[in-house]
């Protein structure tokens, strides 16, 4: 039977994670690194996403996969830096991370070389380091199944779209607002979590209202905080059936809609953003029918 990856809609988010990107460096030594990928991961603790080069070095097409775009907006730059793997591990001890990472980097040599690592933590019961609670608005039970995951013939059903981008906070910038014009840049109060029904139209809130677009654009956040040295911020992680839903609420978000900037943008800014597309599973191994019928 066909699935998805079951780490993509697990809740709540876990509370260690590593993202690891990597680049292709050996087309020829491909196919090896592909079958020991297969044998390593599992879809639960390590959920795996495909990057339109990787998928095209394979000789196939995924429906819908691209590159990240590059938005830029007035004052707003939305960076691409895709790569061609990528894989979010899931795990309780840092350590256990650590060796898992190592052991992927190996098998995946010289095939694939890791480019960029990024550790991530659950904060609290699932809130951002500024302490707002991230991921309110997710939808849950078969709405979520609805809003992440694609349907279509076997080895795209059940497959999903992943959209990251790791945005850097401002700490000291975000702390030195009067808590009414923090709670301004949200869209809610940081006491209760309550959606302020008078925040201006540059709230994140109100910029980003899944059922504000036509279509709606419904999809599943799992995003999590990072922190390196004195930097942190949260590597923004969203699940959908396409890239629909991302694009236009980060188009939104950076103004190129009505001209009205995100709010967010004033405390934070993305450094990263990419695409992936996270095959299904079948048996408990990845699918990877999808790519093999288009080659």
């Amino acid at each position: 039977m066909s699935y998805y990856q079951p780490g993509i809609l697990a809740t709540p988010v876990p509370s260690q994670a590593r993202h690891l990107f990597f680049a292709l460096e050996a087309i020829e030594a491909l196919p090896a690194a592909i079958d020991r990928l297969l044998a390593l991961v599992d879809g639960k603790s390590a959920v795996v996403g495909l990057g339109a080069s990787l998928v095209k070095a394979l000789g196939a097409r995924v429906q819908g996969l691209k590159a990240f775009p590059a938005l830029t907006g007035v004052g707003v730059d939305n960076p691409s830096t895709q790569h061609a793997l990528w894989i979010w591990l899931h795990g309780e001890d840092r350590g256990e991370l650590l060796h898992r990472s190592d052991a992927l980097e190996a098998a995946l040599a010289p095939a694939l070389r890791l480019v960029q690592m990024n550790e991530a933590f659950r904060h609290k019961t699932g809130h951002d380091l500024t302490g707002y609670e991230d991921g309110t608005e997710n939808p849950h039970d078969d709405e979520a199944l609805a809003a992440a995951l694609a349907q279509g013939a076997d080895g795209l059903r059940g497959g999903s779209f992943a959209a990251i981008q790791q945005w850097q906070h401002d700490f000291k910038g975000f702390a030195a607002m009067h808590q009414e014009e923090r709670d301004n840049i949200i869209g809610r109060r940081l006491s209760d979590n309550e959606e302020l029904e008078e925040a201006p139209e540059s709230a994140h809130v109100k910029r980003t209202a899944q059922e504000s677009f036509s279509p709606e654009a419904f999809m599943v956040r799992r995003s999590m905080p990072w922190i390196e040295g004195d930097k942190g911020g949260l590597m923004f992680l969203a699940f959908g059936h396409s890239l629909h839903a991302f694009e236009v609420q980060l188009r939104r978000m950076s103004g190129l809609e009505d001209g009205i900037v995100d709010g967010l943008y004033r405390m934070s800014r993305p450094i990263t953003g990419g695409y992936y597309w996270c095959p299904p599973l079948v048996d408990g191994r990845l699918d990877l029918r999808a790519l093999q019928a288009t080659a």
